[in-house]
């Protein structure tokens, strides 16, 4: 068993996963694949997803079935695709060469280290396992393998993972990464010994012209491409199945349903189902708690850059989407061998393809609260966003106001926001004014859950703000243009609003603390606000 080469990695490694509590089995991808492979005659196919989206995951189930290392019937007859007469035909049959490309030489400083490792592994691999035909190894490991297939009929299966790390390496260079496309291409385009490749990766596959060195792939993206598309990431049947057996296996769980849907979901496939973030659902559940588990694990400072040096075509964007609205935006696939991204669709696309936004019927929104909470963060610790700075952090002085009913702040910070530059503030339509709204208590979101237009009582509330502690002041906040605040309070509490927070009828109240109504009115008259808040 080799390093490469019928490892014994991927299968200890899908083992070790699918006996975990929170394990889903999405083994139905193997049929789709096989079937893609001989009966479409798709030999080449890669599928890029963000981070933490289960693409190593999928890579290992595909090595550990299809690979000869272990006899892995036992595992897999107990799973889905047990059920399959796939399973039968093409279970352990077939030398697999498994390469994890986000794996380095240690102490790697330059790119012929880097690659070196590589084909000095195959080579050894298919020295050992085919010792009658492989005599020389100083020629190139395509060549080993052509040998291998003319000598012994051989074909391989080659699964590739994490095909796009090298692009995210501080030494590799411009010149470095033609270089691995032109590797790339030489080990595996139009030859006879491969049977096909399944590859993963975040970034598409770089295309320079008709005659792309990599352009046999048929690329599966998320935003664009159906099939696969319910095979990476949680869909809501299967986060329902997770929270039921963390309700019968966890001591004294802590975590809602909601809580998982608010935190975790809001990203969608190219046929329009909602995905959940996997990585992120499923270690809420095992600690115990909700918290960002995910924005950490990948190189999202470097798109946020782009975010933070191209401010002014951005802002009034990213202040909608931090009120929850949506923007156009025209989505391609970003060009691998570049991060320079210089146009907002440039780096909405690049934003898209890491995850860090979701893209659905043309426009680009912020998918939960786990990636509103890294927005929040850049527009509250970057001077260069100007205004939205200034008015992210007066938020904090916006809800310790509200919670005092000093409506005189209130009025006063709300005014401030409304003579700015910024034509958002213009309040031409209702979004606008939600922007506003979000912006100036968008330190709230530490503390609460703010909902916009939730159903409360006889209608829908412009916006309520969920306490996370039970003992926390809710707040009900009614909007109104040429009106007064105590016609918001009036409709407040004429529609019942505050029913919201009552509960059912014999259940104790989720919330202890105050029931705060909150009114808040424009005259487009005088260009002056006014504000009111009473206790419910």
């Amino acid at each position: 068993m080799g390093r490469y080469l019928d490892s014994r990695e991927p299968f200890e490694s899908y083992r070790g996963i699918a006996g975990t509590r929170f394990f889903v089995d999405k083994t139905l991808l193997l049929e789709d694949i096989l079937k893609a492979v001989e009966v479409d005659g798709q030999r080449y196919l890669c599928i890029t997803r963000p981070r933490r989206f289960g693409k190593s995951v999928m890579a290992n189930m595909v090595a550990a079935f299809l690979g000869r290392a272990e006899e892995t019937g036992d595992l897999f007859s107990r799973l889905e695709i047990g059920q399959s007469e796939c399973c039968h035909g093409h279970l352990n049959q077939y030398p697999v060469i498994y390469i994890d490309f986000s794996e380095t030489p240690e102490n790697c400083v330059s790119y012929r280290e880097y690659i070196s490792r590589v084909l000095e592994g195959l080579k050894q691999d298919l020295s050992e396992a085919f010792p009658e035909i492989v005599t020389d190894t100083g020629i190139s490991v395509w060549d080993i393998l052509k040998q291998v297939f003319r000598k012994a009929g051989k074909k391989f299966v080659f699964v590739i993972d994490e095909w796009d790390s090298i692009f995210h390496m501080s030494f590799i260079t411009e010149e470095d990464k033609k270089a691995y496309l032109l590797f790339l291409k030489s080990l595996l385009k139009d030859k006879a010994y491969v049977k096909f490749v399944y590859m993963t990766g975040v970034l598409p596959i770089a295309k320079y012209s008709s005659g792309s060195e990599l352009n046999m792939f048929v690329e599966y993206d998320m935003t664009v491409m159906e099939r696969f598309s319910d095979c990476f990431g949680f869909v809501e049947k299967e986060v329902d199945r997770l929270f039921d057996i963390y309700l019968q296996t966890t001591k004294g769980p802590k975590i809602t349903r909601k809580d998982l849907e608010v935190w975790y979901d809001g990203y969608y496939t190219a046929a329009g189902e909602r995905l959940y973030n996997p990585r992120s659902v499923v270690c809420a559940l095992v600690n115990n708690q909700l918290a960002n588990y995910w924005t950490s694990s990948g190189p999202y400072d470097e798109i946020f850059f782009y975010v933070k040096n191209n401010v002014d075509d951005l802002r009034d964007d990213l202040v909608l989407m931090i009120a929850g609205e949506g923007v156009e935006a025209e989505i391609r696939n970003y060009a691998a061998v570049s991060m320079e991204l210089n146009t907002k669709d440039e780096i909405y696309s690049a934003m898209v393809i890491y995850g860090l936004l979701t893209y659905r019927d043309g426009e680009v929104s912020i998918p939960n609260k786990e990636l509103m909470d890294k927005f929040r963060e850049l527009l509250m610790g970057k001077e260069s966003m100007g205004y939205v700075y200034r008015l992210a952090n007066e938020s904090k002085r916006m809800l310790a106001a509200t919670l005092h009913g000093d409506t005189a702040v209130m009025a006063e910070i709300l005014e401030f926001a409304h003579n700015t530059e910024s034509p958002i503030f213009s309040y031409n339509s209702e979004i606008e004014l939600s922007a506003v709204v979000n912006l100036v208590y968008l330190a709230a979101r530490d503390k609460y859950r703010v909902e916009r237009e939730d159903k409360g009582g006889k209608g829908y509330v412009d916006f309520i703000f969920y306490p996370e502690r039970k003992h926390g002041d809710a707040l009900i906040l009614e909007l109104k243009v040429d009106s007064t605040p105590q016609e918001a309070i009036k409709q407040i509490k004429d529609k019942g609003y505050a029913l919201r927070f009552k509960g059912k009828m014999g259940e104790k109240p989720k919330y202890t603390g105050r029931i705060l109504a909150v009114g808040i009115s424009y005259s487009t008259k005088t260009k002056e606000h006014s504000c009111r808040v009473e206790v419910l």
